[in-house]
């Protein structure tokens, strides 16, 4: 498996988008392929944010991951996030997404950050086996969410 930048290969995101709207449908009924498709584009950077990773092996795309100056409206105070962790669900178990937050952590310490948030519904097992701790309770379109926290070691 490698992790790519989306830049390095943007037709990836044709493979992921049919999985996010399934898996978001039910909080974001209103997304289309086209909305998504835009979402991705704005993705397609190596050195400002936002950037986007793609898990693959040659043609087969795993997930995705990012980091954005803001991803949870209504805490623009907080900066930069871990965001948009997705692996399409016949690769779930084998350590991709994993393997995503790392990336995203990497290039946020690369770029000077010190610190990085995200927000979750319920993968706050993962997050925190990665090493991600509790910062506060949130909502999400109307859903209990908690937003975490992880201090980035210099390098």
């Amino acid at each position: 498996m490698q992790i790519s930048y989306l830049a390095d290969i943007p037709d990836a995101s044709a493979a992921l988008i049919p999985g996010l709207l399934d898996h978001w449908r039910y909080i974001a009924p209103e997304e289309t392929v086209e909305s998504r498709q835009a979402r991705f584009k704005a993705h397609l950077n190596r050195d400002e944010l936002p950037i986007a990773w793609v898990a693959h092996s040659g043609d087969r795309v795993f997930g995705t991951a990012a980091i954005r100056i803001h991803d949870l409206p209504g805490r623009e105070d907080l900066t930069p996030w871990l965001g948009g962790v997705f692996v399409l669900p016949a690769f779930r178990r084998r350590g991709i997404a994993s393997a995503l937050c790392r990336a995203v952590e990497e290039k946020a310490r690369d770029l000077g950050f010190q610190r990085l948030f995200l927000f979750t519904l319920d993968q706050q097992s993962l997050y925190k086996s990665l090493g991600w701790g509790p910062y506060q309770a949130a909502n999400w379109r109307g859903h209990t969410a908690d937003i975490l926290l992880k201090q980035l070691a210099a390098k």
